[in-house]
């Protein structure tokens, strides 16, 4: 099927190619290794959260290329846009990649193009978000559990305040089902515990739409009305706060996040931001290379995933589900520094060396 799938693609070639050049090209995509072994196409989601281009890019380049020293891989990055990443399948799908490792920006949107790598013969693990459609396979993060340490901690943070503290919810992008995992498990913990003043979806994560979300909270319910923030990552995080304190907020009340972006990081150690949750990117991409290595290769992926996830179609399929950590200033030298994630002297620019040195970061 696979080789028929090929044949066929090369009377389209002409068709394609601007289109493929697009997706996988001038849009920052790229190809690396030799020619002779499997081909992998690894699609990301978009530039606006930093994670995906600093820290799980080049962790699953250097991790297939250790496992697979033949392998070539082709990047595409879909900048928070549907019909891009809908067009680096199809030219992934066209060209014969052997396996594609997938960040969908919409899951449901991406159903249709998992399904046609499917019947290519092409396998496609789902990483980090669990996309619809026939996946081979898939590696992520307890995503509920993610929630429960968000809400936890916005509920310690709090204090005396709880129960009866009004928050505000700065959701996820609800086309992302990580985002739903995240609001379910933060509600798990705070509904019945606080008042949830104002509560907004975040198409494609946006940290400019969690800002003007933020001051439209702070207008209908009053800056000094506001005792916790529920932002679902880092980015929104950083959004919220940048209209708090726009807003003149002061004090600032606790504002949750999730990625430990080094811009994050910061600004816990400043006091802006409470908390973060750090997924180690390092075991994620080692999961998420193997299992693209071995799907690459034909191989059974039992052999390297040895949980289980059930599909939008009910079918169950080889997983490696990682445990997010919970970090706040007084563990960031023990989770983050000695992780190896950031040194210290990344963390403490100049103007932090007070608040790093009452931190503990010397």
């Amino acid at each position: 099927m696979k080789a028929s799938i090929r044949n066929a693609a090369l009377s389209m070639i002409a068709i394609l190619t601007a289109a493929g050049l697009a997706a996988c090209g001038t849009d920052g995509g790229s190809a690396s290794g030799t020619e002779n072994g499997p081909q992998i196409g690894v699609l990301l989601p978009d530039s606006t959260t930093a994670r995906w281009e600093t820290q799980d890019r080049p962790f699953l380049e250097k991790k297939i290329h250790e496992l697979c020293r033949t392998c070539t891989i082709e990047h595409g990055n879909a900048k928070g846009d549907v019909a891009m990443q809908q067009q680096q399948m199809d030219s992934m799908i066209s060209e014969g990649v052997d396996a594609i490792l997938l960040v969908a920006v919409d899951s449901r949107a991406l159903a249709a193009s998992v399904r046609k790598a499917e019947e290519a013969g092409i396998p496609v693990i789902a990483y980090d978000r669990l996309s619809e459609g026939p996946i081979a396979g898939h590696v992520s993060f307890d995503g509920q559990e993610v929630g429960r340490l968000q809400g936890r901690a916005l509920l310690k943070a709090m204090g005396d305040e709880v129960p009866g503290a009004e928050i505000v919810m700065m959701n996820g992008d609800p086309s992302d089902p990580n985002a739903v995992l995240f609001k379910e498990g933060a509600l798990s913990v705070l509904s019945g515990q606080v008042k949830i003043g104002k509560e907004y979806d975040t198409i494609q994560w946006r940290t400019e739409a969690a800002n003007l979300n933020m001051s439209g909270a702070i207008a209908a319910l009053g800056a000094g009305n506001i005792q916790g923030v529920y932002a679902a990552n880092d980015s929104l995080a950083a959004g919220s706060i940048s209209a708090l304190k726009a807003n003149k907020v002061d004090p600032l009340p606790p504002v949750t996040g999730q990625d430990a972006e080094l811009a994050a990081v910061r600004r816990i150690v400043r006091g802006d931001q409470y908390m973060t949750v750090y997924k180690p990117f390092p075991p994620e991409a080692a999961a998420g290379a193997a299992m693209a290595v071995a799907a690459a290769r034909g191989e059974n992926l039992d052999r390297v995933a040895k949980d289980k996830v059930r599909t939008s179609e009910g079918k169950t399929v080889p997983a490696v589900m990682l445990t997010p950590v919970s970090v706040t200033v007084g563990n960031i030298e023990d989770v983050l520094v000695k992780g190896g994630v950031y040194t210290v002297r990344q963390i403490c620019v100049p103007d932090l060396v007070t608040a790093c040195e009452k931190a503990g970061l010397t």
